[in-house]
């Protein structure tokens, strides 16, 4: 009895202090990397008629020169305020998780850390879903303004942008919830569910294995520099594992502005290979032209 006592006490102890520093950490990360996750952002709502960025660099270049250096984060304020309340979700998911699937104290086997993995992506997807689809719709707003310009300038008028310009996440956040209730802030819940999950199941037990294989101090927990290396070689490995699936919820989220827009997660992928067997197609045409001449 007092054996369990003292585990819920160092239990209720040690989470709190999760909590904090998963928010703090995930407020480095969010100022730190931002920037990046907004040309990604960009990067994957490019149909093939409509780039305008050719590379990661090349998008960074043209934001800054035409947004500035705050239009690098635009739409970090959504991601800010919500990147905590995510955190705290997650790691506790994982922790009680964690807890129920170990028997008798006992260390987890690979396939219970990957069941608590994914017990805490799915419970983080009631934060992510919406913070998602504002912070997409933001820093997508500044590409498709760019793309507006082109198209008033291919066609010899005047496009107007301002609306594009004037986007806030409060404004969208009301529109979403008149047009279509909370509904609309949870559109591609299912994407974001197939891209979250499989990244936790993935990312909380490789970090765990990579961790083990460092050093320990002398109280038994890892250096900082064996933390920060695991956690960004298994962040890297589930990032790259769950891309195509980040392209389909980005897609899904996107406000597309002389785009077709998306309804789903299978019409997405449907669309997507029938645009590239079109690609492939002109490729082979062009090989046979540079043939023939």
């Amino acid at each position: 009895m007092a054996q369990e006592t003292s585990q819920s006490s160092q239990l209720s102890f040690n989470l709190p202090a999760k909590l904090v520093n998963g928010g703090i950490a995930g407020l480095i990360g969010v100022t730190c990397v931002f920037p990046i996750d907004l040309a990604k952002t960009r990067l994957q709502n490019q149909l093939n008629g409509s780039r305008i960025y050719c590379s990661m660099s090349d998008c960074l270049i043209k934001t800054l020169q035409s947004e500035g250096f705050f239009g690098m984060y635009r739409g970090a304020a959504v991601n800010l305020a919500l990147v905590t309340p995510e955190k705290a979700i997650k790691l506790a998911a994982n922790d009680f998780f964690r807890q129920q699937l170990s028997k008798d104290g006992q260390k987890l086997t690979v396939i219970g850390e990957m069941l608590a993995g994914c017990g805490a992506g799915t419970c983080q997807v009631i934060i992510t879903t919406p913070m998602e689809m504002l912070k997409i719709q933001l820093q997508d707003a500044g590409r498709l303004e760019a793309q507006r310009k082109v198209i008033g300038q291919n066609s010899g008028g005047k496009v107007n942008v301002s609306q594009i310009k004037s986007l806030t996440a409060l404004q969208l956040s009301r529109d979403l919830l008149k047009d279509k209730g909370i509904a609309g802030l949870y559109k591609g819940l299912g994407a974001t569910l197939l891209r979250d999950v499989p990244f936790s199941i993935i990312y909380f037990p490789l970090f765990a294995h990579l961790s083990s294989l460092g050093r320990r101090n002398t109280d038994g927990s890892s250096p900082f520099y064996v933390s920060f290396l695991s956690g960004c070689s298994a962040g890297c490995v589930a990032a790259v594992a769950v891309n195509p699936v980040d392209v389909i919820k980005t897609r899904l989220q996107s406000r597309r502005h002389h785009e077709d827009s998306y309804h789903g997660v299978k019409e997405c992928i449907r669309r997507e290979r029938e645009r590239e067997r079109e690609r492939e197609r002109e490729r082979e045409r062009e090989r046979g032209r540079l043939m023939s001449d």
